[in-house]
């Protein structure tokens, strides 16, 4: 039922709606850039995956007391799927550009979606229209990690013991998955990872307006 929904609104509004991913490892840069893009882009609003962990008691412990934040299990997905599929609906009936310019930045509305676990549910995958995702290498992810504070926050060893390993073996599953993702080196300056984006992103949409 859900996937029947999604797939009908994005037929419906697929010269309307233009939803981008940027996905990536932790720290690797994601909110920074999807906030950088909602700044920039014309008619544009984000949806953070962080939002809609499920309350600590609810996420699962391994058996050496690690909590499982890094599964989609962790997620309430079906409430960010609702989410997304009342953006698109909120965004039907426009009325038509003039002209080609006015169909990228009057006519289209982007969406942003962000999140180390955007690609794995099925659901959410299906309604991109371009997908990015953000990499850096273990030393430098380890490094940026120490340094942020979470809540609840990280116990020792919770790197090494369950955030990089569930990292690795989510790309080895997103490999495997026939969907055209761009891969971005998080190691670049914002800036350059920023402008190579926004670019993409504008010359896609405006050639699904043609």
């Amino acid at each position: 039922m859900l996937h029947d929904r999604t797939q009908e609104l994005k037929e419906k509004e697929s010269m309307k709606t233009f939803i981008v991913g940027i996905g990536g490892v932790t720290n690797g840069g994601k909110t920074t850039l999807a906030n950088k893009l909602v700044e920039m882009l014309p008619n544009c609003s984000l949806i953070s995956q962080d939002n809609y962990f499920k309350p600590e008691a609810e996420v699962a412990t391994d058996e050496r007391g690690f909590k499982q934040y890094d599964v989609l299990e962790a997620l309430e997905m079906e409430v960010m799927m609702s989410d997304v599929l009342s953006w698109i609906t909120q965004h039907k009936g426009m009325e038509n550009p003039k002209t080609l310019q006015e169909k990228c930045e009057k006519s289209v509305h982007f969406l942003i979606i962000e999140g180390f676990l955007l690609y794995h549910y099925k659901h959410l995958d299906n309604v991109f229209d371009q997908r990015y995702f953000l990499t850096v290498p273990y030393e430098e992810c380890k490094k940026r990690r120490s340094t942020r504070v979470y809540d609840p926050p990280d116990p020792p060893g919770y790197f090494d013991g369950h955030v990089w390993p569930m990292y690795i073996k989510h790309r080895e599953e997103m490999d495997k998955l026939q969907r055209d993702i761009v891969f971005l080196d998080g190691t670049k300056t914002k800036e350059e990872i920023l402008c190579y984006v926004y670019s993409d992103i504008k010359r896609v949409a405006l050639q699904c307006t043609l």
